[in-house]
């Protein structure tokens, strides 16, 4: 799973050149403790090379440092130090340590938060270093989601489609339609049963929109939305037409209008609907495919759930960001970062690291394991949804992190709460917004 950067410190980056303009004007003695890491001076013939993982639950810790242990064992004179990050503060430590001359080589993160590092010259052009098995392995469309200018900077490797996760005995005493990944619910159906599912103190459904930009965006793919818009220069123009704002009224009527959604959660984390939603106050929780281990750690006794597909509107579309492994530009052991990786994400080994982390490997051999085509917590139904996953809308696009901290996040939360209509949260992605980009595409 991948949580959101914090926001609100990341617009304060200084230039890299201008860094770099200062650091030439200190004395040498003053830069050593940056320059003199003796990682980067062969002992004996051996090197180290930092890996950063964000890897953070149970499994997925265990996995990633196993195969750390392993790669060390294989290859005595490439020594891999295991270095542990942490997704809500990784693009600000990130930041940090690129401008400080002290970033590891190798560094996971989410393919939505490597365009300004890429544009700015710290990730490494991996396009001519990828083995061919790995570039083969990985669709062209996922390539699409780490690559800048022509150039791949980041290999994506683990993606997570967005599903109902849903009270299977609610779901039968209603008697509606259960969805498959062949004949998923549209959104009108979806709507019509959350109408049905919401009886007593109830809920149909509970929205976890404290974060609401990406879950937006990503699914109103669905309907052929797109917010962002591209032009033949390259410059991008925010619009929010009507296949754009289907999703966004679907919701904002089921907590307005129709009264079938939770009011209460739009300001609530995934985790944070768990608990009412194993007392039975909501039937379904649209959430991110790897919340499937939360469920199954905490659910009560006797608690009886299902992973149900999104809706689809003209398409079964939606948008994903997929977890990345990159190198960084300074890394002076450019080779043997790829070889690690190479390793990491074999397919045997790129199948141990999604069942870690409850995920669909981005390698279509990893994909044909059978342990992840199980019927066992609805694996199957993830992976028979990863064919309709697309690279997200905010992909490569320079002023998202600010459009999203500074006018779609608080834009989409007033809309949802009823707070504004439609036209005033259009005005503001739209007329504000594009004030934003503007200031990234000059």
């Amino acid at each position: 799973m991948r949580h959101d950067p914090a926001p609100g410190r990341r617009f304060r980056r200084m230039p890299r050149r201008r860094l770099l303009t200062a650091a030439a004007a200190l004395p040498a003695a003053a830069l050593l403790p940056g320059c003199s890491d003796d990682r980067r001076r062969p002992s004996g013939g051996r090197i180290t090379l930092r890996f950063q993982s964000l890897a953070w639950q149970q499994d997925s810790l265990k996995a990633n440092k196993q195969l750390v242990a392993e790669w060390n064992r294989q290859h005595p004179d490439v020594r891999v130090q295991y270095v542990q990050g942490a997704w809500p503060t990784v693009h600000d430590q990130l930041l940090t340590s690129f401008e400080g001359g002290e970033a590891p080589d190798i560094i996971h993160d989410a393919s939505d938060d490597l365009a300004d590092f890429a544009y700015g010259g710290d990730l490494a052009d991996l396009t001519p270093l990828l083995p061919p098995r790995l570039r083969r392995d990985i669709p062209q469309r996922s390539w699409q989601t780490a690559t800048f200018n022509g150039r791949i900077h980041g290999i994506p490797f683990l993606q997570e489609p967005r599903v109902l996760i849903a009270n299977r005995t609610e779901l039968h005493r209603s008697g509606v339609r259960i969805p498959t990944p062949e004949h998923p619910w549209t959104w009108r159906e979806f709507e019509e049963a959350a109408q049905r599912l919401t009886r007593g103190t109830t809920y149909g459904v509970a929205w976890p929109l404290k974060e609401p930009v990406s879950a937006t965006l990503n699914l109103s793919l669905s309907t052929g939305g797109q917010i962002f818009h591209r032009h033949r220069d390259g410059k991008v123009e925010v619009r929010f037409d009507a296949v754009d704002q289907a999703v966004p009224r679907t919701i904002h009527d089921q907590v307005n209008v129709d009264r079938s959604a939770s009011r209460t959660t739009l300001g609530m984390g995934g985790s944070d609907t768990l608990p009412g939603f194993f007392a039975g106050r909501y039937a379904m929780v649209p959430l991110g495919f790897s919340y499937r281990q939360q469920i199954a750690q905490q659910a009560p006794k006797g608690f009886d759930w299902t992973v149900l597909p999104a809706p689809r509107g003209t398409a079964l579309d939606q948008g994903v960001s997929p977890q990345t492994l990159s190198i960084a530009e300074d890394c002076p052991y450019k080779e043997e970062a790829m070889a690690f990786i190479d390793f990491l994400l074999s397919p045997p080994n790129m199948v141990r690291l999604a069942l870690g982390d409850w995920l669909l490997p981005m390698g279509q051999q990893a994909l044909k394991d059978p342990a992840l085509r199980t019927d066992r917590y609805d694996w199957a139904t993830g992976t028979a949804l990863a064919g309709s996953l697309r690279s997200a809308p905010a992909q490569s696009v320079r002023g998202y992190p600010e459009w999203k901290d500074k006018i779609a996040t608080p834009g989409l939360q007033e809309y949802y709460s009823g707070a504004i209509g439609l036209t005033a949260l259009r005005k503001r992605l739209v007329e504000d917004g594009n004030l934003v980009l503007a200031r990234y595409q000059r």
